[in-house]
């Protein structure tokens, strides 16, 4: 189905699904932030929630024209494993970053903000920079290990539901609450909201995102090759 797509057509979908996402990662907080003032562990629940929801929706739909990656790390990853050429990460990468962005300022009109705004909240020390390595991480080992093994072809549900369930444990795991997503961080970073990042802490958080999913592949590589040995040698 996706190779029928036009790569054009798979790029705006890269950037529709993304600017939904952020959209609802944005949205969520300022909403949470506004309903629960005083309480910064219910934010990040009414938070977490909305985001998960909305990314479960968002995969599922967008799948079968794009495959739903809205997320650089993850498209690079599905090049370097073979699955989809070069030319279309330099397609679908600056649409991710630019949904990402759109979907920042969406948000931030939606609650009768200013447009666009620089985040002023930093995200910055050693343990949060290991946190965004250890998230990146398990969300490409998980993504891959199931396409790898073939789990994702058993339903079309299978990779929305580990997805959405993996992000909405990691934002609680993880100090960083689990951005795993360099888009996501850049787009972020223009809403000076409780989801927002400032723009300082934005290379080292794409640094250590990548560095994980680095990690992922080779995890991933590790994993599959040796089951496909074990599988033949019985």
């Amino acid at each position: 189905m996706i190779a029928q797509v036009s790569l054009a057509r798979r790029a705006f979908a890269e950037f529709l699904a993304t600017a939904l996402l952020v959209a609802a990662v944005v949205g969520s907080g300022i909403a949470a932030q506004t309903l629960s003032p005083n309480d910064v562990g219910l934010q990040l629940l009414e938070n977490t929630i909305a985001t998960a929801g909305a990314l479960f929706a968002i995969i599922v739909v967008f799948a079968p024209i794009s495959g739903s990656h809205l997320n650089p790390v993850v498209t690079i990853v599905d090049c370097a494993i073979g699955r989809r050429s070069w030319s279309e990460a330099i397609a679908y990468i600056p649409a991710q970053v630019a949904g990402a962005i759109a979907g920042a300022i969406v948000a931030n009109v939606m609650f009768d903000r200013a447009a666009i705004e620089t985040s002023t909240k930093v995200r910055e020390g050693s343990n949060i920079y290991f946190a965004e390595v250890v998230a990146t991480f398990g969300l490409v080992l998980v993504i891959f290990l199931l396409v790898r093994t073939g789990r994702a072809m058993e339903s079309v549900v299978v990779v929305p539901a580990a997805v959405a369930g993996y992000i909405t444990a990691a934002y609680w795991f993880t100090s960083s609450t689990s951005f795993a997503n360099p888009a996501v961080t850049i787009g972020r970073a223009f809403s000076d909201t409780f989801a927002g990042i400032a723009p300082a802490s934005v290379p080292p958080f794409i640094i250590a995102q990548i560095i994980g999913a680095a990690l992922a592949l080779a995890a991933v590589v590790v994993l599959t090759t040796q089951a496909k040995e074990e599988v033949v040698s019985e």
